[in-house]
């Protein structure tokens, strides 16, 4: 069998897309025949302000470009709040663009739009988020997830603006923070509204300590890859979006 190749746009500061990713899809090559390989290109940013935000996106076309010389399966565009800080909408206006640079053929998916469309399959009308952003960004974030017909009912924003500092979070802090978010009368929690915010390892833990979805980003762009694959969205031990059904 051929293996499958994943295509990671990725912010150069992000440590956390090229851990999480590879390491759920691995999972699933226990339980799925499919293999996969993975292939990044990196966009210039260290600090998550709306100034290099942009800067950033505008390389996110020269990387489509690099990845369509490895002639990818699909490519993941994984900076969410890169997307929703150029306003409502934005993430089909970026896949549009990416898959045209890309030549056409290419399936292209960014986590933030995966969050949303990952949030509309569950059914979610009201979540919780929590975001390592500072306040502001994690209001545009609730914002962009609200012009798509979600309410967001809380929000907690741990304020760390250094990406890298970001990605040295520890994710068992999660669990604490989980219990501090109010979630009640939500359809999901959003536990990691950042690719860059590691989460993995507790997904599966807070999870079984909820009676809602919990999902994050990373598992929301590994989701809507599998699915625009063709693939079983199945993961093991990935919360609720990943969790085998059948």
């Amino acid at each position: 069998m051929t293996a499958i190749r994943v295509g990671m746009i990725v912010p150069s500061s992000n440590t956390t897309m090229e851990t999480e990713i590879p390491a759920m899809l691995r999972a699933r090559e226990e339980i799925r025949p499919e293999r996969f390989t993975f292939h990044s290109s990196r966009m210039r940013m260290r600090h998550v302000d709306p100034e290099q935000l942009r800067e950033m996106d505008e390389q996110s076309l020269r990387c489509a470009v690099e990845l369509a010389d490895a002639d990818v399966d699909v490519m993941a565009y994984a900076c969410l709040v890169a997307i929703m800080a150029q306003g409502p909408g934005y993430h089909r206006t970026s896949q549009g663009n990416l898959a045209e640079r890309a030549g056409g053929s290419i399936p292209v998916v960014t986590s933030a739009g995966a969050l949303v469309e990952g949030l509309q399959h569950l059914g979610a009308k009201k979540i919780s988020v929590i975001a390592p952003y500072m306040k502001p960004l994690t209001q545009t974030v609730c914002d962009y997830i609200q012009a798509e017909g979600v309410e967001v009912h809380d929000a907690i924003s741990l304020e760390v603006s250094d990406n890298l500092a970001v990605g040295r979070l520890d994710p068992a802090g999660l669990v604490d923070i989980a219990g501090k978010v109010d979630t009640s009368g939500v359809d999901a929690l959003v536990l990691s509204a950042c690719v860059q915010m590691p989460s993995l390892p507790v997904v599966q833990r807070i999870q079984d300590a909820f009676d809602i979805p919990v999902v994050t980003a990373s598992v929301a762009t590994v989701w809507r890859t599998l699915r625009v694959l063709g693939l079983d969205p199945v993961v093991p031990g990935a919360g609720w979006l990943l969790a085998d059904r059948g």
